[in-house]
């Protein structure tokens, strides 16, 4: 029997539009041929596809698989660079018959000229000889901002369903077992879409809270109630892409008919839209909070207490620099408290410097211009580490990004007064506990952590801390959207614009 013959790629990257620095093609890692293959067991959406595949007996034909932290605005010559490469290994493919194609995407990346990066690649990839009529399927990120070209030109792309992200590998085998049921009944989906003009900043998207838990229990409800449909996906979106489709949206994978599928996904945004208040977010400023604390400190042997700074979430693009939660402990002299900034000059300044050396030193600022820029104190040197690091959980969405391993560069632990700081080489989301522990340090040491981050590190932190406080403070991930300068979305959008109307 014919093996099904599965040509896969992925490109996945988050797009903040707000952050300064643009992402270039040297901040993809970019795995080619036999490299993807090897990735079957890193626990990485690309793991849970090619499990999925083998128990299908497909034959997995690799080409390119690029993916960048979050950050800025992806250059275009990094997606003509991703393009051309895919587009050389696919042809030949594509010419010799292939019977499905698979896609790891994350959904809300943008470039210089494309503000739906994912739309226009699957436009080009539909023109390609062989792949028109070609079911393709792949999986998108909970914060995608899904649009009307994305679900035109592809036939399942299916969202993880948690936030935190500890269901990615799962997803990518969730949406492989559909191309296998694509390929075994001859019948192929399509997909339908609705987005109601409303946004919600990322620390509202847990999907164990509302107003998402909502929308995850109607989106099993369809599932279950509607037999010919094979996924309900509920995107909350990405607020700090500034294109036109930016935010929640519903789609539906069906075999039934199209008018049925568009009648579902509308019944699924409005209630979305009935749910936008639940999703209002305003924290307190941080030099309040912590004068707050000062005067109400922790009981001695509590857990550490968490200082969420969602402003400078890195898992949503942000630079990991801002100095808002640092200024904030420095200023209050708070005693045992941790932060985390990543600033490679700092790192090589204290490169020739030895264990228990004082330098001075202008820690962070530079990567935001929300931000007040650099702190400048002086600070003795800990330790130092290359900054690799294995991950301690190997279901957390930082093992969905980059496997069981990940490299922060070299890295620095210094002290100044009660704040001991870990300076990294390179941004690294706050996932995975096996970031602190590698650099010699172990949280429950600390009365006091600083995480920039806004959901995705609760799987991690929540089991380790007493109480998470959210702050407010400068920097591109704010959860005042209307702070920001947007020019591409699409107008009136909620929350920003009060007066945006939707009919339910």
């Amino acid at each position: 029997m014919k093996r099904p013959r599965i040509l896969y790629a992925g490109l996945f990257h988050e797009t903040n539009s707000f952050v300064d620095q643009p992402t270039h093609w040297g901040d993809f890692n970019v795995s080619r041929g036999a490299a993807i293959l090897a990735k079957e067991g890193d626990a990485s959406v690309t793991d849970g596809f090619l499990t999925e595949a083998r128990k299908a007996f497909f034959d997995v034909i690799p080409t390119i698989d690029a993916w960048a932290l979050p950050g800025g605005t992806v250059r275009d010559t990094a997606f003509e660079n991703f393009w051309n490469e895919f587009e050389t290994a696919a042809r030949p493919a594509l010419a010799d018959g292939v019977d499905g194609i698979f896609l790891v995407l994350h959904g809300a990346m943008a470039t210089e000229s494309h503000a739906d990066a994912e739309g226009e690649f699957l436009r080009r990839l539909r023109t390609l000889p062989g792949a028109a009529s070609t079911p393709v399927f792949g999986v998108l990120d909970l914060h995608a901002n899904v649009t009307e070209a994305m679900c035109r030109h592809a036939n399942a792309l299916v969202c993880y369903r948690e936030n935190p992200h500890i269901d990615a590998c799962e997803t990518g085998r969730r949406a492989t077992a559909l191309l296998r049921r694509c390929i075994d009944e001859g019948r192929v989906p399509h997909m339908a879409w609705c987005h109601p003009p409303m946004m919600w900043a990322p620390p509202a998207t847990g999907t164990g809270d509302e107003p998402m838990r909502a929308l995850t229990q109607f989106a099993r409800a369809i599932e279950t109630a509607n037999p010919s449909v094979w996924t309900c996906n509920i995107a909350a979106g990405f607020s700090f892409a500034d294109t036109p489709d930016t935010g929640v949206s519903v789609s539906i994978i069906t075999t039934g008919p199209r008018d049925a599928g568009c009648n579902l996904a509308a019944e699924g945004a409005r209630l979305a839209w009935t749910l936008r208040e639940k999703g209002r977010i305003a924290y307190p400023d941080v030099d309040t909070l912590i004068a707050d604390i000062v005067r109400n400190p922790p009981i001695p042997g509590e857990k550490p207490v968490l200082l969420v700074d969602p402003s400078d979430n890195i898992g949503g693009g942000a630079p990991g620099d801002c100095t808002g939660v640092m200024r904030a402990l420095l200023r209050h002299r708070v005693p045992r408290a941790l932060v985390v900034i990543n600033d490679p000059l700092s790192v090589r300044a204290l490169s020739e410097t030895s264990p228990g050396d004082i330098s001075t030193l202008e820690i962070g600022g530079r990567g935001s211009r929300f931000d007040e820029g650099p702190v400048k104190l002086e600070a003795t040197l800990v330790s130092r580490g290359d900054g690799r690091f294995a991950l301690e959980d190997k279901q957390s969405h930082l093992a969905a990004m980059s496997g069981s391993q990940f490299d922060m560069g070299p890295c620095a632990v210094v002290k100044s007064g009660g704040l001991t700081l870990l300076l990294t080489s390179r941004k690294t989301p706050p996932f995975d506990l096996g970031q602190l522990r590698s650099q010699g340090l172990e949280p429950l040491d600390f009365a006091f952590i600083g995480v920039k981050a806004a959901v995705a590190h609760r799987r991690a932190y929540d089991k380790i801390s007493s109480r998470s406080l959210y702050v407010d403070a400068p920097g591109p991930c704010t959860c005042d959207l209307a702070r920001l300068p947007w020019r591409r979305l699409h107008r009136p959008c909620w929350p920003i614009d009060p007066s945006a109307q939707f009919p339910i």
